[in-house]
């Protein structure tokens, strides 16, 4: 049994939220240089020289990436064997974001009721989700998502009848739909099967799987890589504005489900993606 003091959780995801908000990942850095390089556009591959710039500056001045800086979504997956001490788990998760949020000088974009619409003032509560794995090691994903992406997503409640097309065409309606909305070129998260709840998740976690990784399951590498080259066609382009290059991946991920039913959750990232990843 291995023991983890919460504050050394606290201090991780306080430095994450900074990190995410400040930095990409080495693929998302690699494919939006790959994505200026080859879009075929002069608009296009002025717009994607831009971002790059954005983010140059981001990294050396310490401001932030994008002026949302997201609401902090936490996937917390802990080993069986590791005991927390010095105060409850959940409560050091929020401490970090409220930390890294008021510290880093980050956008505080949280409201305590999602009617009445008052700031928490420090980006808390996080959305946390927890899944217990072997093993004494906890590894923490922080991924702030902004609304922008956010409110673009979709779940689709297929009939099995509909299939393979079926799952494509609805994909491909969430991304026409979402337009310029989601700041392209974008990310698209999906998960399908399982159940309503179950989609939603799969689709918001597959957007933290490196972008040059596909799917394991061979024909849902293959339906990734046909699905990007539709979105790629539609023209949508950078900043929405037209080009190649509207999305940079389509991650996929997939559980089993029920006999009558075929969930399909589609959920938007912009171009930036951001997450951090740390093992503990």
């Amino acid at each position: 049994m291995r023991t983890i003091n919460v504050t050394q959780i606290t201090k991780t995801i306080k430095e994450m939220c900074i990190e995410a908000n400040h930095y990409l990942t080495p693929d998302m850095k690699k494919a939006l240089e790959n994505a200026a390089d080859n879009e075929k556009t002069p608009l296009g591959k002025q717009i994607l020289n831009q971002l790059q710039e954005n983010l140059k500056i981001a990294g050396d001045d310490m401001i932030p990436i994008c002026q949302d800086t997201g609401m902090a979504v936490i996937f917390m997956e802990i080993g069986q064997d590791v005991h927390f001490e010095g105060g409850t788990l959940e409560d050091a998760i929020n401490e970090g974001v409220r930390q890294g949020y008021t510290d880093g000088f980050l956008r505080k974009s949280v409201v305590k009721d999602p009617l009445i619409r008052e700031n928490t003032k420090d980006n808390t509560p996080a959305i946390i989700h927890y899944e217990i794995t072997a093993g004494e090691h906890v590894k923490i994903t922080v991924a702030p998502k902004g609304f922008g992406s956010e409110n673009m997503s979709r779940v689709f409640m297929l009939k099995p009848a509909d299939g393979i097309d079926g799952v494509k065409d609805v994909i491909l309606t969430a991304v026409k739909d979402a337009g310029p909305n989601a700041c392209p070129p974008m990310v698209v998260g999906v998960g399908i099967g399982g159940t309503f709840e179950k989609c939603a998740l799969m689709a918001k976690k597959a957007l933290t799987r490196p972008i040059n990784e596909h799917s394991d399951i061979s024909y849902i590498k293959e339906l990734e890589e046909e699905l990007l080259d539709k979105i790629n066609r539609t023209g949508i382009g950078p900043g929405g504005l037209g080009g190649t290059t509207t999305a940079l991946a389509v991650n996929i991920n997939t559980y089993p489900t029920h006999i009558a039913g075929l969930p399909v959750a589609v959920n938007i990232c912009c171009h930036v993606n951001r997450h951090a990843v740390r093992i503990l």
